[in-house]
């Protein structure tokens, strides 16, 4: 009995995440599991840690030498004397300020360093988590529209042929409607292949036991306004974590050539000997310090001169490449507004006029099926160009935020 409850929990347990996620998905819930499962995000906050740990390293004193010795003595003429000798050492290397200071200087760096790489990765993980989830929502549509215009092209053609059955309509009508039939079943089957693709990035990205046929809740569209370009930049160089992390570095670069020079001064060693011997009592206490005659660290100064320089360099290009991302963001939030603008004034009226306008004329004889045909190509085409404007302004603001670093602020409790 003992060994079924054993079997029937172990059942349980291995089929309790193959059920994956049974309510609909909403975006919250989405970051929660991207925070919960994400290795990207569980290797930015073990190195997080190391860091930390570092500085507890740097932190710490150097531990004494204790020697423990004993031996024979035979002892010259006239006394000719034997007997055990002992001896026991204990030396303490000292470290001068300047060089302790340097390296805890470079450590507490690495403990910044660490946790502006652990909040980039959670910028980056949620814009992701945002852009993947909206995909879906994206490619859903996509693939809604898809099988709108195939079931209407479908009923088209079933007229067609009906037409050209009874004599109305020319054989020609019936090739061009199967053929415009069959391109619209094509871009129907395309467009549920990327639903499913897309489903499955989110699926990689969440790290989360999730069915092949979850349900999502459509977020909220996010607020198209946004203060002016120089507004941004400000906030982009005031809060981004990657020049959080570069900056740090820089620092890090810095105490690290102080450690180098300040290692040039020799670090003495305080040693206190006792020797007990059959005759005499020994007791010495002698500093030792090393000469620096051959070794006058240069080239460890100039490595790490070399290293300040290359943290320099890295965290101008870092800035500058995020400025320019910056630019390219809201360069095409822009033409994605001026998108919308233009079909919310006027274009998408004007074809689906044009389209009732080639409708009537179809049924009454006064256009053909071709002309038909093209306003019901132009319409689908229009609709899903103002579909996909309307998800590039969202995408748009989604990079934008994530350069902002607003992400951070409160997003998942």
């Amino acid at each position: 009995m003992k060994s079924l409850s054993i079997l029937l929990l172990s059942a349980l347990a291995w089929c309790a995440p193959q059920s994956g996620f049974a309510a609909p998905l909403t975006l919250q819930q989405a970051l929660l599991l991207a925070e919960q499962h994400s290795p990207v995000l569980k290797t930015a906050l073990g190195q997080r840690h190391g860091a930390e740990a570092a500085l507890e390293t740097a932190s710490a004193f150097p531990n004494p030498d204790v020697e423990f010795g004993s031996g024979r003595s035979n002892l010259l003429p006239p006394t000719n004397q034997t007997g055990r000798n002992s001896a026991i050492g204990i030396a303490q290397s000292i470290e001068l300020p300047p060089m302790r200071a340097a390296r805890q200087r470079a450590a507490q760096a690495g403990v910044l360093a660490g946790s502006a790489l652990y909040d980039d990765a959670r910028i980056n993980l949620y814009a992701q988590v945002k852009t993947a989830f909206l995909d879906v929502r994206r490619r859903d549509s996509e693939a809604q529209l898809a099988e709108q215009g195939r079931a209407l092209l479908s009923q088209i053609r079933n007229r067609v042929k009906l037409r050209v059955e009874v004599g109305e309509a020319s054989r020609y009508e019936l090739v061009k409607s199967e053929a415009e039939t069959l391109a619209a079943e094509s871009l129907a089957q395309s467009a549920e292949i990327r639903v499913r693709l897309a489903r499955d990035k989110l699926r990689a990205l969440l790290s989360a036991p999730l069915g092949d046929d979850f349900e999502i809740v459509p977020a909220p569209p996010m607020s198209p306004e946004l203060p002016a370009l120089s507004a941004l930049r400000q906030e982009l160089t005031a809060g981004q974590p990657l020049l959080r992390f570069v900056d740090a570095e820089v620092a890090r670069a810095e105490a690290r050539l102080e450690q180098e020079r300040a290692m040039r001064i020799p670090q003495p060693t305080l040693r206190l000997n006792s020797e007990r011997h059959p005759d005499v009592d020994l007791w010495r206490v002698s500093l030792a310090v090393p000469l620096p005659l051959w070794d006058r660290r240069s080239g460890q100064i100039g490595e790490a001169a070399a290293a300040l320089e290359r943290a320099r360099a890295e965290s101008e290009r870092v800035r500058l490449s995020l400025l320019a991302e910056l630019d390219q963001a809201y360069g095409r939030y822009q033409i994605a507004q001026r998108q919308l603008q233009t079909f919310d004034s006027g274009l998408m009226a004007d074809a689906e006029t044009a389209l009732k306008v080639a409708e009537a004329a179809y049924r009454y004889g006064e256009r053909g099926i071709l002309d038909y045909l093209d306003a019901q190509r132009v319409f689908r085409s229009t609709r899903m160009d103002y579909l996909s404007a309307r998800y590039e302004l969202q995408f748009a603001l989604i990079d934008i935020e994530r350069l902002r670093a607003t992400l951070l602020a409160g997003e998942v409790k």
